[in-house]
């Protein structure tokens, strides 16, 4: 029987050469991406041929036990991470094809009382936040970027706007995928990152509706309506805290949003920032026409969804009164040794490690939890239509499922290859001698981890591709230095946080939303002083998290 133990100095007998050659596949992705402008797509299949090669060539991997891991990461980028995000994007095509989201376009601007500020910091923000939680992947850049720029904002200051708004709720998007990635990857519990990562994100999602604010107005804004911006920044920010830490990480940007959301609409009940007919004026806006009057029932049936959402999650994760239900959940996964592989890879102490073991959760994953909701979303939006106003109908909605695998069958395939590629990095060993030769850096390492993270998802565009690229990386060297994995794990991700804003992606769709096609250099000079900002303060606050600052992380 052919086995295979992954050693750090498989090339040369050297950790130092072993890393550079393992690092080939990595710069293959980027330079691919950066030099060649090829799709995302074709540079994750090109550095998986390279990966492969590495893998055979340099790291003595048997060719069958090579091309075998390969397969398990493809599938498992297809079924739970693709599905998790089409599902994502369905349910939210759900409320646009009902037309109920008009009503909940209508209710951001009743909120902000007429405020082009605050109307800006609440849908760039809070609904950003939610469509980041429940679609990721470019959706909330596209779909805010619009929303601003028909309040009258200019093309520039509105896509900066969405950008830089798109920070906070990163780590947490499409369900909190990337989190979920980096612990299936690392073997470590996705909760316990979920909650370091709670320990990081709060700080932008605190500051950043003053940034917006401030990128509307200037100085005079941040004089006038700064109250909301505490209000929003903050009971965000807690609310992000709270749900990762406590309740569920996958709904942590649902409940914030909303709790954002709601904020927001309590404040605005008793206090009205002064010099909104000033900012219109000096902006060149005129006033909106009053906002649609909507009837409490229209409202409710508006955020119906997203409270749905919550309520399904909850029980499926917490619920333990009477029926445990997260465990007769994940009784039903079904766990698959993957044939030809199992048994075959083998760890120092020649024992088969477990990674080869596939956990097919077919009914307990996010995505299908998301296809519950949208399906019970559906049903009781056909029996309450008011007599005809909304039309949907459970065909229509169950076909759209297939059109949005068209839409995303190219994500698809780059998120398939870069899994496949992160699976043979990293049971190969090429990830583990590059983080142990960057575990040489010791203590100084947990300053610089989050470059990684901003690194991989400024260029790959994804939060996700980022943690499949570093997040064992990140665990390596974390366990050379002596410093906790779960915390430079946690800050691959926050690290992608803040490197979204300057991604070609995302450059791409905020120029195409506001009309700057071929203007993305005009946007990238905008955001990334901003996205370097909030990276050294990223970088320090890790750095004291992994010594002084130890006791704000969550106990194991």
């Amino acid at each position: 029987m052919t086995t295979f133990t992954a050693v750090t100095d498989a090339v040369g007998g050297s950790i130092g050469l072993s890393a550079l050659v393992g690092c080939l596949p990595l710069l293959t992705f980027f330079v691919m991406l950066l030099a060649f402008r090829a799709s995302a797509y074709v540079a994750g299949l090109t550095s998986l041929v390279v990966a492969l090669a590495v893998a055979i060539l340099g790291f003595g991997m048997p060719t069958q036990l090579a091309l075998l891991t390969a397969t398990q990461g493809a599938v498992y980028g297809l079924f739970p991470i693709v599905w998790i995000v089409v599902m994502a994007l369905w349910f939210y095509q759900v409320t646009v094809l009902s037309g109920r989201f008009e009503d909940l376009r209508t209710i951001f601007d009743t909120i902000g009382g007429g405020d082009l500020r605050i109307q800006a910091m609440l849908i760039a923000f809070c609904f950003g936040g939610l469509l980041e939680a429940l679609a990721g992947f470019g959706a909330p850049v596209a779909i805010t970027a619009t929303m601003i720029l028909a309040l009258g904002l200019k093309p520039l200051k509105a896509a900066t706007l969405v950008l830089i708004a798109n920070t906070a709720p990163v780590a947490f998007g499409a369900i909190a995928i990337p989190i979920t990635t980096a612990g299936a990857l690392t073997d470590l519990d996705p909760a316990h990152i979920g909650a370091v990562v709670g320990h990081q994100a709060p700080l932008f999602a605190f500051v950043v509706p003053f940034f917006l604010l401030l990128i509307v107005d200037g100085a005079r804004g941040l004089k006038q309506a700064w109250p909301a911006a505490l209000v929003v920044g903050g009971s965000f920010a807690i609310a992000q805290w709270w749900c990762a830490t406590h309740f569920s990480y996958e709904l942590t940007d649902v409940v914030a949003s909303l709790v954002g959301l709601a904020a927001a609409v309590v404040l605005m009940r008793f206090w009205r920032p002064k010099g909104a007919e000033a900012v219109r004026a000096d902006l060149g806006v005129e006033k909106p026409e009053s906002a649609a009057v909507l009837t409490p029932g229209r409202i409710w049936m508006a955020v119906l969804p997203y409270v749905l959402v919550v309520v399904i999650f909850g029980i499926a994760k917490l619920w333990t009164t009477g029926v445990n239900v997260p465990k007769a959940l994940a009784t039903t996964d079904v766990k698959i040794p993957w044939p030809g592989l199992h048994g075959h890879l083998l760890n120092a102490k020649g024992e088969a490690i477990t990674g080869t073991v596939y956990n097919f959760q077919w009914l307990s994953s996010p995505g299908t939890l998301l296809l519950i909701t949208g399906l019970l979303v559906t049903i009781v939006y056909c029996l309450f239509n008011h007599n005809g106003m909304f039309r949907l109908s459970v065909g229509n909605a169950i076909a759209e499922i297939g059109r949005c695998f068209w839409k995303m069958r190219f994500s698809a395939l780059t998120i398939m290859a870069v899994l496949a590629l992160a699976y043979v990095m990293n049971f190969s060993g090429q990830t583990i001698a590059i983080g142990t030769f960057v575990a040489g850096l010791g203590a100084a390492f947990a300053f610089f981890s989050p470059v990684l993270g901003w690194v991989g998802t400024a260029v790959t565009g994804s939060d996700t591709s980022a943690n499949a690229l570093f997040a064992n990386l990140q665990k390596t060297a974390a366990l050379g230095s002596g410093l906790d994995p779960h915390l430079m794990t946690a800050a691959n991700t926050s690290g992608g946080v803040v490197g979204k804003m300057i991604s070609p992606q995302s450059l791409a769709i905020a120029s195409t939303a506001v009309g700057m096609q071929g203007k993305e250099s005009s946007i990238f000079r905008s955001v990334v002083p901003w996205s370097l900002g909030m990276l050294l303060v990223l970088c320090c606050l890790v750095f004291l998290q992994s010594n002084v600052l130890s006791w704000m992380l969550p106990a194991a």
